[in-house]
Parts: C-alpha cells; structure tokens; sequence
C-alpha cells in the first residue's frame, strides 16, 4: 500500500487518478501511523517550499518520512516533494529542507522564468525507473531547481536555458521535478516502475 502524503500544499486528485488506473492501494495520509503502515512513499506538491516544510512540520509527518527513508522504505517525490528532498531553499526566504539528499534549491536563471510545458526527459545513466523504457517528453511546471552537491544524485535531466535535473536517486528515495501523472501513458509507465518497487519490497524481494 502506497501513503500518498496530505500535508496541505498538494492536489493529490490527478496523481490519486493514475494510481486507480494502475490498480495501486493507496490511503491518504495526514498522520505518522498512515505512513508507517504503508510500504511506500508519495510526497507531491505544488506550492512553496517554505509552505510545503511547514506542511510537513505541523503535522509530524517530516519526521516519519525521514524515518521511514532510513528504514529502507521506497519513496517518490513528485515536483515540490522532490525539491523538499534537498538541504534547503532560497524560495521566499531561506528555508531548510528534509535534507535526505545533499543540495539546494535554487530559482531558475532569469527574472520571471518559468518552465512550464512539455520537455524531453534525459537519461544520465541507467536507472531502475526507466527500465526498458527510451527517452521521452513529460510535463514540468516549475520556477526553482535543484542544484545537487552530488552529481551521481542526478540520473535524468532536461534543458531549459539550463541543464535541470528531472530525476534524481539514491538507494530507496526517487525524485522527479515533472509531474508523471500529468505526462500522458510515458509518465503512467514511470509510476508503474515505482509501483512495482514498492510491491516487490513489500514480498521480501529486490528487482
């Protein structure tokens, strides 16, 4: 069973709507014992960082993802919940982050800027996500980035006056920066790839 995290920055419908699609139990989760019970992790959002760590704070539940991430448990973060991975963000004023992942998280370069729209997906490496799968276009919508400490965090990436990284991964813990459930039957594929992650853990068996 998969939390998806409710933490009031997040319209979890569209992503709630793929997960029917492909058969994936899920429950909405608002507090620490939702998450424990689950055997994987799904932390979306669409506003501010600043607005998304407090979200997370009021409601213990960044405590439970940090514990959860060191007991192994598989989780995915999808645009603000990947960035909320990092060390911090300038976003608004300077803000700590879960800080799973070494980095900040930077605005885009320009006044304004705004990625927003359809862009390829590029792979760095071979990852588990993209298994069997070529490069492809999906959605983004985004004014900040992450700038990773540690490059081999990085393992897809799309350009946009600059290098962005679009996917990042170390051991349990994924981050996407595009929105998959917004990215047609190829962003479908990849929450499937997470999907069966989750499910093999949850038997007792790696893949």
């Amino acid at each position: 069973m998969i939390a998806v995290l409710d933490y009031g920055v997040n319209n979890v419908e569209g992503l709630l709507k793929v997960l029917d699609d492909l058969g994936g139990s899920y429950v909405v989760a608002t507090e620490a014992s939702d998450v424990r019970m689950a055997t994987g992790i799904i932390l979306t959002g669409d506003g501010t960082f600043g607005e998304g760590m407090a979200g997370l704070a009021s409601s213990g539940l960044d405590h439970v993802v940090k514990e959860e991430f060191f007991s192994g448990k598989p989780i995915l973060g999808i645009n603000l919940g990947m960035q909320l991975f990092f060390t911090s963000s300038d976003e608004g004023g300077y803000h700590q982050g879960l800080n799973l992942l070494p980095g900040h998280v930077q605005k885009l370069e320009g006044d304004g800027v705004i990625h927003k729209g359809w862009n390829w997906l590029k792979f760095r490496h071979p990852h588990r996500l993209y298994k069997g799968l070529e490069e492809n276009k999906v959605y983004f919508s985004h004014s900040y980035l992450v700038d990773a400490e540690n490059e081999d965090d990085v393992v897809g990436y799309t350009n946009y006056q600059e290098s962005i990284p679009a996917i990042v991964s170390r051991g349990n813990l994924v981050g996407m920066q595009f929105h998959p459930e917004k990215s047609g039957a190829y962003g479908t594929q990849l929450l499937n790839q997470f999907l069966t992650q989750v499910v093999y853990r949850g038997n007792g068996q790696e893949k």
